[in-house]
């Protein structure tokens, strides 16, 4: 093994003393400082083109992503390149209590966690001295300082190669994947401009132990999907002196989370690997103020991982699910309703139709078709002006959006409206018996036994990285049926929210998440173990990178 780590835990605790908090002025430094890491290279003084600080697009604040490529000995011949990425960008630092100050300060953040009240697993952690702590450790600016630290060696060893590397440092992952929506179209160009072959990408982002006490060091070939499924429901107000006379739809809500949270009936199940199931990430009633008047509507959201569920499948079985809930909530109005008037010797007198259940496609196409160009006229001027909003969060602005349809309703019944309320993240699944992906398994799994004797810890492989990653940009797993019903039923999509799909698709490229041991990620514990995450890691990925081009 060739010896990285040194280099890597030096640069590392640099990356961390510079804060990039998502959305601050540091995020848009980052990329500065690692611009300036390879600029003073040999390398990228012969050929200034390569290296490339690249402002985002239609973003609204001012971020840039980091390009260096390294072409090898043989450029004039081999065109084929791979991929190394990884985000700078962290979360804040407001968990982090009353040592928020020393967030930024891993050396002498740790000298406090040594002398102070911490618990007990981080304790035991840290009495063997091979861990590193502050904000970024591991989510992911070790990640980034291994990727600086190889880009770096084979730009000082282009002969090593028979090919080319990208290396890509993007900004904002933590919040709604920006930085490698901006850059695609960036690579793509590089591609064209280059004579680059995108034959696989290496992304570094954290691993973990999957439970307490897990022993094993990960390997990820592709990644889970994401979805954030969610729920718009009308009831019917009234006030609470007369509360037969309306629907709560707080009721159906909580419906709706009963049969979702923590369900393994809603696991994606593929290759044997599980994903977690659906949790409520937000449920609420839309009341702005308090009086004695019910609700009127509701609002709740789900994150949705996949495997191999696209997002049509998704919105099919919880269409299913909505109607179950719908049915179970009024049932259950109905028998308390019917109990009450048996107690006070007052008449039974329902006063509404059965509660309807839309998709957001079905229910603007119905609205389309009987009041027509008015209808999506009115919808799309609404949709501009509350871009004129700039601070209003993309789950909102799907629920304003479903609001306003809501309004062009004449039955004035009870209904559910289900939608998609935030960005689309792509699964991506590896296929052994498609040649490329192939040839990136075997490079992986050749590199693992090649790296295996001198790890400690045993390193396993999985077919799916469990976390949201800028990894799932890089490549499409569904087809276009499940992409249309994605973008039908998101109601930010074409204005608050764009993802260039052609884009994703014309770059295709498979991928593999080979990336730093930590724990506690987006927590005041953030840590990272040195070992692993700064010597293994980064021979890893050498001996990938030179099983696809050496």
């Amino acid at each position: 093994m060739r010896d990285w780590k040194d280099q890597v835990f030096t640069l590392t605790k640099e990356l961390i003393h510079h804060p990039s908090i998502n959305g601050t002025i540091g995020e848009r430094d980052m990329a500065y400082l690692i611009h300036d890491y390879f600029k003073e290279l040999a390398y990228f003084k012969e050929n200034p083109g390569h290296l490339r600080l690249v402002k985002t697009q239609g973003d609204e604040r001012e971020r840039y992503n980091v390009m260096a490529l390294v072409k090898g000995g043989y450029d004039s011949i081999h065109g084929e390149t791979v991929i190394l990425m990884g985000h700078m960008d962290t979360v804040g630092v407001d968990d982090y209590g009353k040592w928020k100050r020393l967030a930024f300060a891993p050396e002498e953040l740790m000298d406090r966690w040594k002398s102070g009240k911490i618990p007990e697993q981080v304790k035991t952690d840290l009495e063997d001295g091979e861990w590193a702590c502050g904000r970024g450790s591991v989510d992911m600016k070790s990640g980034v300082a291994s990727n600086m630290v190889l880009t770096r060696y084979f730009a000082e060893h282009p002969e090593e190669l028979k090919g080319n590397i990208l290396f890509l440092s993007e900004c904002d992952e933590e919040d709604n994947s920006h930085g490698i929506r901006s850059a695609l179209s960036d690579m793509l160009y590089l591609a064209q401009e280059e004579n680059l072959d995108y034959i696989a990408a290496i992304n570094t982002d954290y691993t973990s132990p999957r439970f307490e006490g897990d022993p094993n060091r990960y390997v990820y070939l592709g990644t889970v999907g994401k979805l954030l499924p969610a729920f718009f429901i009308a009831g019917k107000e009234t006030h609470a002196g007369q509360t037969f006379e309306g629907f709560d739809p707080n009721l159906v809500a909580a419906e709706l989370t009963r049969r979702l949270d923590y369900n393994p009936d809603f696991c994606d199940e593929l290759y044997g690997e599980t994903t977690l199931p659906p949790i409520s990430l937000k449920q609420t009633d839309l009341k702005s103020q308090y009086d004695v008047q019910t609700p009127f509507s509701a609002f709740a959201y789900y994150n949705f991982f996949v495997h191999s569920w696209s997002p049509k499948d998704v919105m099919e079985k919880l269409k299913k699910v909505a109607r179950e809930a719908v049915d179970a909530a009024w049932e259950q109005y109905h028998h308390r309703y019917r109990t009450y008037c048996l107690r006070t010797d007052e008449p039974y007198q329902p006063q509404m139709g059965t509660p309807r259940v839309y998709t957001y496609e079905e229910f603007y196409n119905q609205c389309l078709e009987m009041y027509g160009v008015e209808f999506e006229e009115s919808m799309r001027v609404f949709a501009m002006s509350l871009l004129n909003e700039e601070e209003l969060d993309l789950r909102d602005y799907c629920r304003r959006m479903v609001e306003e349809l809501w309004s062009w309703d004449d039955e004035k019944t009870p209904a559910v409206i289900l939608l998609y309320a935030s960005i689309y993240i792509p699964r991506i699944v590896l296929d052994e018996t498609d040649q490329r992906d192939r040839r990136l398994i075997h490079a992986v799994n050749q590199a693992v036994s090649t790296i295996q004797p001198q790890c400690e810890q045993p390193i396993q492989v999985r077919n799916f990285f469990p976390y949201i990653s800028d990894m799932s940009f890089v490549a499409i797993s569904d087809d276009k049926e499940g992409l249309d019903s994605f973008e039908k039923n998101m109601p930010a999509w074409g204005m608050k929210y764009r993802m260039d799909r052609e884009a994703i698709q014309s770059l295709d490229v498979p991928v593999v998440n080979i990336g730093p041991y930590g724990k506690d990620a987006h927590k005041q514990w953030e840590r990272v173990e040195v070992p692993y995450s700064m010597e293994i890691v980064p021979n890893l990925n050498y001996q990938v990178i030179l099983n696809l081009l050496g």
